[in-house]
């Protein structure tokens, strides 16, 4: 990991209340799946369902990713994170926003705790986007990833701001629009917006750096953030004022386009790499994008289709198929490095030091592999052919995947200095 500037990334506490909370929402959100199998099969909008996605979304994504931004952040931007207070602060907001929301959903109670829930969330957030903001605003150089960085986290701040508006609307209804309308901007400015540009903005830095390949088709990734935000602009402006659910389909054409793009720049670098080996956290990573392609594949068979079956297969590529298989495969190349640097990095030719990659054990990380991606496929082959067993089983093996992804974590957070790694 040459020419990242390490000295300026937080310290710990910062971020590793992040990596233990959002794991132990990811099974958490995994056991509630099983005890709502049946919900699978239904309609989309209902209680266990919302209670579900918002788990997925705020106590395993956003919570993960809040954590790896804040380590990342000095990193990609040079220069320290604006305030750890903030940084804290939106932990706890955020985790006391998550456990009023979820309960809410599930009970489906609008009122109090529902718009506490929200508001808590939304508080978050604001703080998040206040340290994004001037985190990158002090940067002398700045590059694309930093343009994602921030344009993620203003589309994060309408997202829930969408969502806290909804919450409080079907409590004391204002809004003229149906609700379901409003939900589908919300949910695609979450998923567009947050989730895809922050993902590609960290990954035109991390991808390259861990392949090792130097990346030359930036004008690619310079298109990728022009039509990702073309797209969902329309999309939102459009279906705000028009209700354009007719060019649905063109809007999606435009952010595919954007996709399109930047997987031909990640493709670019795997193709150019030097490191030819490609280790288990990268292989789970770069497998994602196949979840996402088949989600933009199935967009137009969901959008036209009658059955809801449709609609919860692209939910399921897009939450436990493309998001988690990111945030798995890069958890284990970001917090390994984030346990190294504080324990070892000193050390640097001064001790038998061990390698970030040593402070996981592989075996778990293979087998969390194994019964992922056959608990995906048996999951997505339940819910098509409407068998409850079939997804009863895939749940199960997606609970065990958990198991695996949570011991591995707090293996590498409650990691200790070896005595053994003596001075020369």
């Amino acid at each position: 990991m040459d020419n990242i500037h390490i000295s300026k990334a937080p310290p710990l506490r910062v971020v590793i209340p992040f990596y233990a909370t959002g794991a132990l929402f990811f099974l958490i959100f995994n056991i509630m799946l099983l005890i709502s199998a049946n919900d699978l099969m239904g309609h989309y909008f209902s209680p266990h369902l919302l209670a579900i996605v918002h788990t997925a979304v705020l106590g395993w994504g956003t919570m993960v990713i809040f954590g790896a931004a804040y380590e990342l952040l000095p990193v990609l931007c040079e220069n320290r994170l604006y305030s750890d207070r903030l940084a804290m602060a939106s932990y706890v907001f955020l985790l006391i926003g998550i456990v009023q929301l979820v309960p809410a959903f599930w009970l489906f109670r609008a009122g109090s705790l529902m718009i506490a829930g929200g508001g808590c969330v939304f508080i978050a957030v604001f703080f998040y986007v206040i340290n994004v903001m001037l985190t990158a605003g002090n940067c002398q150089d700045h590059s694309l990833h930093q343009k994602f960085l921030v344009s993620s986290a203003l589309w994060l701040l309408l997202t829930v701001t969408l969502g806290l508006c909804l919450a409080i609307n079907l409590r004391y209804p204002f809004m003229s629009r149906n609700h379901l309308d409003i939900m589908k901007l919300h949910a695609h400015a979450g998923i567009a917006g947050w989730f895809l540009q922050l993902i590609t903005g960290v990954s035109v830095k991390l991808v390259p750096m861990f392949l090792v390949a130097k990346a030359t088709k930036t004008r690619w990734i310079k298109a990728a953030w022009f039509f990702q935000n073309v797209g969902l602009m329309g999309l939102l402006i459009d279906g705000h004022l028009s209700n354009s659910s007719g060019r649905d389909i063109l809007y999606a054409a435009i952010c595919g386009t954007g996709i399109i793009c930047w997987m031909y720049f990640l493709n670019d670098v795997r193709l150019h790499r030097i490191k030819k080996r490609i280790d288990f956290p990268m292989k789970l990573t770069m497998s994602s994008n196949f979840f996402l392609v088949a989600a933009l594949i199935m967009i137009p068979v969901a959008h036209y289709g009658s059955q809801t079956k449709w609609t919860i297969a692209y939910g399921i590529l897009l939450f436990i198929g493309w998001i988690s298989s990111i945030i798995m495969g890069q958890t284990f190349k970001t917090l390994p490095f984030i346990i190294w640097n504080e324990h070892y990095n000193s050390l640097t030719g001064k001790a038998d030091i061990p390698l970030p990659a040593s402070l996981y054990a592989e075996i778990l990380l293979k087998y969390q592999n194994y019964f992922y991606f056959i608990s995906m496929a048996v999951l997505l082959a339940g819910i098509l052919s409407a068998q409850i067993l079939m997804i009863q089983v895939a749940l199960l093996m997606l609970i065990v995947t958990a198991l695996l992804y949570v011991a591995n974590v707090f293996k590498i957070i409650l990691h200790k200095p070896l005595n053994n790694h003596v001075h020369r």
